[in-house]
């Protein structure tokens, strides 16, 4: 029997469960990852901040330290500034010059000499001799730019090697000395070694690929540790490289960049340090800042993409249940449905098929038949050949019914005992004589049964209306009842409908 319509709307239903799980197990594999790639942002984000905080503590320590530095130079370079604008000055004996000038000298290890630098840039004084070096500093970058420039401003040199001495790198602080009236007395110099930072530097910890670096603000390294193997890079020019503009623009801050010496990625912090030329940044690498982090990221994700896998699982062995769930209600819904023995659709499915068509045909106004069919001689047949040789004339009687049905919304049920009956929608009595035609002559060309020489034959009977109101299902099944009656009593194996025999 066919009833496709009410199969498919059943089957769209038990199947909405599984389409529910399906989508609760997306939206809660969903939830899981956004929630986990959300704390794992936050967490690097909280490892950069962390990071950012530390390099910060370190620009504050080494600002500190050359504040304080440049604090005593500055107080130096003004006592020597202040003894050679007093008067009395030149009446003080020559040995005496030299303690009045550098009484405030600084003495510390890394802090080089002070010198006092005359107009024609001949060494006065001198903080480590009472016969001052000889040298003459007027054609020095600095001493000119004093020369020139009347600010009484601290100047920080660039980078440059110990010629007086065994210094080494060094930096200076200097002033211009100058009369009451402008005019240019000199200079006042101070030298810091450059080693005084690199061992500053060295005692910081900022971890794999990290440095830290001490600029002048016209882009000259003074000073960085760890130094790249084999390259010397205090006293090189990096004002032209993209990172030291952006020092230049934003004064103090961090942002990651490449770095332009060994193309590794860091996170750079930077500060000025207070008013003076300087500038200290903190570069530590980005795969060492986030190292932690890719741990937890490694081990949160493989557990995250168990669990996720966990819930794909169990979805997919739900899915399973389901489906031989819905297959086993469909076999008991099948079996409730068809009748055992012939395999067609049963008594109580025949009921529902009727009544479903028959409303159909009301509401639009078509024709409806029926072919009420019933085995000839079937109790002689029997007693001849038993029970299981009627039970499988049946079968091959239901089998020639189905398969004489060509049309999807046709359907065939067993009636009752040897008889069954065929439902043939929106058919009107010429196709439904047709169609008993074709069912009648495809059982009686069946092979006899066990060399019984009576063929199995049927006799069918017709009922065909035009469904409207007014008429019942009861009617047209007593009008095929009536035509399987004529049939049967005008001779057997023959079509009848109303008044009228089709013979064989």
């Amino acid at each position: 029997m066919n009833l496709r319509p009410s199969i498919s709307r059943s089957t769209l239903i038990s199947r909405r469960p599984e389409w529910v799980l399906i989508f609760a197990s997306a939206l809660a594999t969903l939830t899981i990852v956004t929630i986990v790639t959300f704390l794992l942002i936050r967490e690097r984000a909280d490892d950069e901040a962390s990071a950012i905080r530390s390099a910060n503590n370190v620009i504050q320590l080494i600002q500190t330290e050359v504040l304080r530095n440049a604090g005593l130079y500055d107080t130096a370079l003004e006592g020597i500034i202040a003894a050679v604008r007093d008067s009395e000055f030149g009446k003080i004996p020559p040995s005496l010059q030299r303690q009045t000038l550098f009484d405030r000298a600084i003495t510390a290890p890394f802090r080089g000499d002070l010198l006092w630098v005359d107009a024609a840039g001949d060494v006065r004084a001198d903080s480590v001799s009472d016969v001052p070096r000889h040298h003459n500093f007027a054609t020095d970058p600095t001493f000119v730019a004093h020369r020139r420039d009347p600010s009484p401003a601290v100047v920080i040199s660039p980078p440059f090697k110990d010629r007086l001495g065994h210094l080494g790198w060094c930096v200076s602080f200097s002033q211009r000395i100058s009369s009451p009236t402008g005019e240019f007395l000199g200079v006042a110099s101070g030298a810091l070694r450059l080693a005084y930072f690199d061992e500053l530097f060295k005692s910081l910890d900022l971890g794999a690929n990290s440095n830290v670096s001490l600029l002048s603000l016209n882009g000259i390294v003074l000073a960085r540790q760890p130094e790249l193997p084999g390259r010397a890079l205090v006293g090189q020019d990096l004002s032209h490289r993209p990172n030291f503009q952006r020092f230049l623009r934003e004064t103090s801050g961090s942002f990651k960049a490449l770095s332009s010496q060994d193309q590794i990625e860091r996170l750079y912090t930077f500060s000025r340090v207070g008013d003076l030329p300087l500038i200290i940044t903190v570069a530590m690498s980005t795969d060492t800042v986030c190292a932690p982090w890719r741990r937890t990221a490694l081990l949160v994700g493989s557990a995250t993409g168990l669990l996720c896998l966990g819930i794909f699982w169990l979805t997919v062995m739900l899915m399973r249940e389901l489906r031989l769930r819905r297959h086993a209600e469909a076999e008991l819904a099948a079996l409730a449905a068809t009748d055992s023995l012939t395999g067609l659709a049963n008594r109580r499915s025949l009921d529902q098929a009727l009544n479903k068509e028959w409303a159909r045909a009301l509401r639009q106004d078509q024709w409806l038949s029926i072919l009420m069919i019933d085995v000839d001689h079937f109790r002689a047949f029997n007693e001849r050949h038993g029970h299981q040789g009627g039970d499988e004339a049946l079968r091959n009687v239901a089998a020639a019914i189905h398969s004489s049905i060509r049309r999807p919304a046709d359907s065939a049920a067993r009636y009752g005992g040897e008889e069954f009956l065929v439902i043939l929608p929106d058919t009107a009595l010429q196709g439904a004589v047709s169609l008993a035609e074709t069912i009648r002559r495809a059982v009686e060309q069946q092979p006899p049964f066990a060399n019984d020489q009576r063929p199995i034959t049927v006799s069918i009977g017709i009922g065909s209306q035009r469904i409207r109101a007014g008429r019942t299902l009861v009617a047209l099944l007593n009008e095929a009842d009536i035509a399987l009656y004529q049939a049967k009593h005008r001779g057997r194996n023959q079509v009848s409908y109303a008044d009228v025999r089709i013979e064989a």
